[in-house]
């Protein structure tokens, strides 16, 4: 297929482009490249994939120089002009738009950040779907809709209307303006509510990525809710396997849906919306103790009371993926965690070097005058 991916310097863009590269289709990223983390780590993900960044110039196409069939353009969504002439350049067969204002606690501070990104962006995105006749329009939602209900594991099948942090109402109202191209236009849109992302790659601002960090510098972790935290930690393999299932199958007309008792999931529209999650919820605590383990120290945890905007627990149920598209998760925590840990010395060269072969001669011949003495 020929895909175009927003968020392509992101955590989950970047795996999943290198996903779709390797097994061969013709993907073109998109991406902005702004400073709500580090920059520094953008642009490796970006070099990981052969885009070089002295040549990342606004609006500018640079050719991977890793993959032929890999391109990337630096564009901002709310760039209406530009990203226009991104669509008019290449007909493609599927958008999937992953492109967004992060964070739950960064919207507190920072709204109108989210509706720049998260909604005039996400406008412009089903405009230019419509415009083209994309055949498939898959994008990002998030866990984080279902707000203020209790009721485990969460269903896409019950109605998720009282969130708790305008990240979550921005996420939100994308389901809800894609049920309306949908319905007007006939484009079919899926979208996917994630469950706590994590693995090699990952953003600065998640829990993994900040406690690996503090525990390695003997620094204190904070804990909310003093520690009566639950979350479906999900692996980004599990979760790039998941948005290809539904990439290659686009969302169709529910002729079983009715007006009388309305299912939020689908509609008589090509609509869907799918959790994308590991489907079990795991303890703060536990997760904690996974991450100690593979470092080798124990944190110092400052336990704190719940933010607001966030939520005590997250627990995926998953069951449509796996009904519909054979999604199984695979990666365990355990595992998980420790290929983080892994990827995390390394990146940071916290793995102890070899020492180089011109001092270990000299050393060996001190060593072994110190045992003849």
């Amino acid at each position: 297929m020929k895909v175009l991916i927003t968020g392509t310097a992101g955590f989950i863009g970047y795996h999943l482009a290198k996903h779709l590269i390797q097994r061969g289709d013709e993907v073109t990223g998109i991406d902005n490249i702004n400073d709500y983390y580090d920059v520094e780590l953008k642009y490796r993900r970006l070099e990981d994939t052969g885009i070089p960044r002295d040549q990342t110039e606004y609006g500018r196409t640079v050719q991977s120089t890793y993959y032929p069939n890999y391109k990337f353009i630096k564009v901002d969504l709310t760039d209406h002009g530009k990203l226009k002439k991104v669509f008019k350049d290449c007909h493609y067969d599927a958008v999937c738009n992953l492109a967004a204002q992060a964070g739950v606690r960064y919207s507190l501070s920072h709204p109108k950040a989210y509706l720049d990104a998260n909604i005039t962006g996400f406008l412009n995105i089903l405009e230019a779907c419509k415009v083209h006749h994309i055949r498939n329009l898959v994008y990002a939602s998030s866990s984080s809709v279902y707000g203020l209900d209790k009721e485990m594991p969460f269903s896409v099948h019950q109605h998720a209307d009282h969130p708790v942090s305008l990240y979550a109402a921005t996420k939100k109202c994308n389901e809800l303006m894609a049920h309306t191209y949908s319905h007007l236009f006939g484009l079919p849109t899926t979208g996917l509510r994630f469950f706590t992302v994590y693995g090699p790659w990952g953003r600065p601002d998640m829990a993994l990525f900040m406690f690996t960090k503090a525990i390695l510098e003997n620094k204190p972790i904070d804990v909310f809710n003093n520690g009566m935290m639950k979350r479906d930690f999900t692996y980004i393999d599990d979760i790039v396997q998941g948005i290809t299932c539904v990439l290659d199958h686009p969302a169709t007309c529910n002729k079983e849906w009715t007006a009388h008792k309305p299912d939020p999931a689908s509609s008589k529209a090509p609509f869907k919306v799918f959790n994308i999650g590991r489907g079990q919820s795991v303890n703060l605590l536990d997760f904690i103790a996974e991450i100690e383990k593979n470092i080798g120290l124990k944190s110092r945890k400052r336990f704190l009371p719940l933010q607001d905007g966030d939520v005590a627990e997250t627990w995926a149920d998953v069951s449509d993926l796996k009904r519909l598209y054979k999604y199984r998760p695979k990666v365990s925590v355990a595992e998980g965690v420790r290929n983080f840990v892994t990827w995390y010395k390394d990146f940071y060269e916290l793995v102890p070097k070899k020492q180089p072969e011109e001092l270990v001669l000299p050393q060996l011949v001190k060593d072994f005058r110190f045992a003849i003495k």
